[in-house]
């Protein structure tokens, strides 16, 4: 059966707040420069006090790149939980606004909606601090398993596994996926994420993952060597596609025995390198749903990881349908 939806993502529904400080403002408030960190409640109002007025809009790494997926045209929809409070509200009516679907309603109960503090310094570095509230508690009843069967592709950001109840609503997703004999792709997300779970995450990728996203790191992390290459080879040995994203120098996709280097594209000075790596996964995988070759998805990813860190914020600021058909892919 032909999919309903070209993908569904699973993953922490997050407003992030992001604005741009002085790098005084990471050595005075204790924080560490590039890192994502999770905090408390108290914490996170302190700093949320502190920061300078800036923009919020409804992020998390998965409905970044869902957002990124319908920006290209595609059909979206996105799994994630919410508070019925006023950022669960700004959450809801955001995500819907970029064209992606969300439906699980929002919880009367438990922990507010979550929230990322994300402080850019002039080098275009981020650091993260994010306060995951509600969204770590994401339960396999709040997964719609007939909506990951009707899409194409299942996406799942690995920061969700550090919570029991969250890890198995991913497991419910990948095996409605699976039986609906669809396509699941893993982000590692993070490589302490990765150093945490890694027994566990080679065995989902070897029995249940088709496609996985990861940076350098990750994907050493994952076979715990500095060894690049052989990280690179047994990884792509597990999966049918394996995409690293390599920050300027491209990413490198790799596909049975064929391996693609893939420079960055360029389109205008790094401002702000928040959701790089999501809008990466969003044109890659807006390429697969079409059946391009890895080459073309990985530029197409490229392309619009280029847009979203040429402007501060984690959302891309053209269609990135327009930008896809103004620039030559090979």
């Amino acid at each position: 059966m032909e999919p309903a939806l070209d993908a569904v993502g699973v993953g922490n529904a997050i407003v992030d707040v992001i604005a741009p400080v002085p790098d005084t403002f990471i050595d005075d408030h204790g924080l560490v420069k590039g890192a994502m960190t999770l905090v408390g409640a108290d914490r996170s109002a302190s700093l949320y006090d502190a920061m300078p007025s800036g923009i919020a809009a409804s992020g998390g790494s998965a409905a970044n790149t869902m957002a990124g997926v319908a920006s290209f045209g595609a059909r979206a929809a996105f799994i994630g939980k919410v508070r019925d409070d006023q950022l669960g509200e700004v959450f809801v009516h955001d995500i819907r606004a970029t064209g992606v679907a969300f439906d699980v309603p929002p919880s009367p109960e438990g922990p507010p909606t979550a929230r990322c503090l994300i402080q850019v310094t002039p080098d275009a570095e981020r650091t993260m601090n994010t306060y995951l509230g509600i969204a770590a508690l994401l339960a396999p009843p709040d997964v719609d398993t007939d909506l990951v069967a009707s899409a194409g592709i299942t996406y799942c950001e690995g920061y969700l596994w550090d919570v029991p109840v969250a890890k198995e609503a991913i497991r419910v997703a990948v095996a409605a996926a699976g039986e609906a004999g669809r396509t699941v792709a893993l982000a590692l997300s993070d490589s302490y994420c990765v150093e945490r779970h890694r027994d566990e995450w080679l065995d989902l990728i070897e029995d249940h993952v088709d496609v996985v996203f990861a940076n350098e790191a990750e994907v050493c992390a994952l076979h715990a060597t500095d060894d690049f290459a052989a990280a690179l080879q047994r990884t792509a040995g597990m999966v049918r596609t394996l995409s690293v994203t390599l920050g300027p120098r491209g990413s490198v996709v790799v596909q049975g025995t064929a391996t693609e280097e893939i420079p960055a594209a360029e389109i205008a000075p790094v401002v702000d390198a928040t959701g790089a790596g999501d809008m990466y996964a969003a044109g890659f995988l807006w390429g697969t749903s079409r059946g391009e070759p890895p080459l073309r998805c990985a530029q197409l990813g490229s392309l619009a990881a280029a847009e979203v860190i040429s402007h501060v914020g984690a959302r891309p600021q053209t269609a990135l349908s327009q930008l896809a058909a103004s620039h030559e892919l090979a």
